[in-house]
């Protein structure tokens, strides 16, 4: 097991929006986390890596406390790309390169140029590799982000609604990316998303977040009519298209 979260909690000033959320993770499973917009999606994330500080549960990646990591053995253990991101006036090569701030110690060795080239090359950017990431399409600057955080070398990548911003072929681009990635470097992927035919395309693991709390999870098995009503409150078919489930409002 590579994450386990338990009872996991947390309230803003105004309001509580995590309450008692609990779930594992283990290496090679692709995990969606779906529900609708202020249900905690992004909060969970943020908790998980310490971004915000959970007021109640524990979260262990690998074996280890949360709470006792420090902050760079923790972007060690965690890639996060989030679902806002400032493009700044830097190369695509430089962008991926502070991937490796987490292990930098004096200098930059040839073993880090090496992880920044092939995650550069992972993601099909060699042509951009020396392009301005403000001069890049969303897609290409979706991919750039998740070669920087590839380049931490992390046990679990999570992603905040790497697709929102996206047309069809990016998304569908970004999401076999993050599949082909997992399936490469053995690790795992958190991701939330909102588009639940994208989640079905990559996802082996699901949860259903309902008021801050998980009204369901598991596999394929949960992704139900009967539940996706009552999570979105709009009534659906489940249909098959060769092999794969495709979700229709009605």
């Amino acid at each position: 097991m590579i994450l386990s979260v338990q009872g996991l909690g947390f309230k803003y000033p105004s309001h509580r929006v995590l309450k008692d959320v609990s779930f594992s993770l283990e290496k090679g499973e692709c995990l969606a986390v779906l529900g609708t917009n202020g249900t905690g999606k992004s909060t969970l994330l943020k908790c998980i890596n310490r971004i915000l500080k959970a007021q109640k549960g524990t979260v262990i990646i690998d074996s280890h406390d949360v709470k006792k990591i420090n902050q760079v053995k923790l972007a060690q253990k965690i890639g996060y790309v989030s679902q806002t991101n400032q493009s700044f006036k830097t190369t695509v090569f430089d962008t991926v390169l502070i991937g490796r701030k987490p292990y930098i110690k004096w200098d930059i060795t040839k073993n880090d140029l090496d992880i920044v080239n092939s995650a550069i090359k992972m993601l099909e950017l060699e042509e951009y590799s020396l392009r301005y990431i403000d001069e890049l399409s969303g897609g290409e600057f979706q991919k750039v982000l998740i070669a920087r955080a590839l380049a931490q070398e992390p046990d679990i990548l999570m992603f905040d609604e790497p697709t929102s911003s996206l047309d069809l072929k990016n998304q569908l681009e970004v999401i076999n990316i993050i599949k082909k990635v997992v399936k490469s470097k053995g690790i795992s992927a958190l991701v939330t998303i909102h588009d639940l035919n994208l989640a079905l395309r990559f996802a082996n693991k699901f949860i259903l977040l309902k008021d801050g709390k998980i009204f369901a999870a598991g596999g394929i098995e949960i992704v139900t009519a009967e539940n996706i009503e009552y999570v979105y409150s709009v009534p659906v078919r489940v249909e098959k298209f060769e092999n794969t489930p495709v979700i229709v409002p009605l």
